[in-house]
């Protein structure tokens, strides 16, 4: 009877190791998610600023389609983060970005009629826009910060980097846009308390040798060097803007960028 008594003693106490592992990971799965979410809220709605400052030139329908998709895709990130069981962070919190969020889509609405119905932005508003982009991604910011010491999570140096890099890739790319927008350069230069471009540049040059040194599978790297390679063929149009440089081919080898490092993301993740 006692070898019997042990026995079930032995096999609770193994289910209940192997239940508080599984709520652990489930846990954790919760918890990177919603980094992961919080992370391309802040890149879409960049992604959306710079469409809509090439837009605000053209009044292309496909570029329209791109604010669309951009804002669709921070809509689907903030639902999902409001969304959360995790206990991250508090209703507050989140309510709190979801506010800064609902007047940046109103922003954005407002600046895109301008343009159909005018053909020419108002630089005022357009400059209310940037501003609120940059605050609502410092709070987005200040939010994922305080996810990670709510939820405890070691999460991957790396990984971190590849984020950090690709909304600064993001915002770079917002801002060289407007850059190269006719229409708007001679007196808008985007938001008026953000980091100059060149500065970006170099912060970015930091963060990529962070993604880029350490081990990884020959597809990883084939990514990164990829990446490299990019960054390096328009670095210097980042660091010295000049008037000649052609804007499409920035804009590509960014948005080649962005998504190298969304696969980087995924490779070093899943490898992890």
């Amino acid at each position: 009877m006692k070898d019997v008594n042990l026995r079930i003693y032995s096999l609770v106490a193994a289910l209940l190791l192997l239940t508080l592992a599984s709520m652990g990971a489930r846990a954790k799965d919760s918890a990177d998610g919603f980094l992961s979410d919080l992370h391309n809220f802040r890149v879409s709605n960049y992604m959306a600023l710079d469409a809509y400052y090439r837009f605000s030139g053209t009044g292309a329908t496909d570029t329209l389609n791109e604010i669309v998709k951009s804002i669709n895709a921070a809509n689907e990130s903030m639902n999902s983060v409001a969304g959360s069981d995790s206990g991250v962070l508090s209703a507050d919190e989140v309510e709190g970005l979801n506010r800064e969020f609902e007047e940046f889509k109103n922003l954005m609405r407002d600046n895109i009629n301008d343009v159909r119905n005018l053909g020419y932005p108002d630089l005022r508003l357009v400059s209310d826009m940037a501003n609120q982009a940059l605050t609502m991604n410092e709070k987005a910011t200040e939010l994922y910060r305080a996810a990670q010491e709510s939820a405890q999570t070691q999460t991957n140096p790396r990984v971190e980097a590849a984020r950090s890099a690709a909304v600064v890739m993001a915002q770079m790319m917002a801002k060289y846009s407007v850059r190269t927008n006719s229409s708007a350069t001679q007196t808008f230069q985007g938001s008026s308390i953000e980091t100059p471009l060149d500065e970006q540049a170099r912060q970015l040059d930091q963060l990529l040798a962070s993604v880029i040194q350490g081990q990884g599978t020959p597809a990883l790297e084939a990514q990164l060097n990829d990446i490299s390679s990019k960054w390096q063929f328009i670095r210097g149009s980042y660091i010295n803007y000049n008037e000649n440089n052609v804007g499409f081919v920035i804009d590509r080898y960014s948005k080649g960028i962005l998504k190298g490092l969304t696969a980087t993301i995924e490779l070093m993740q899943s490898n992890a």
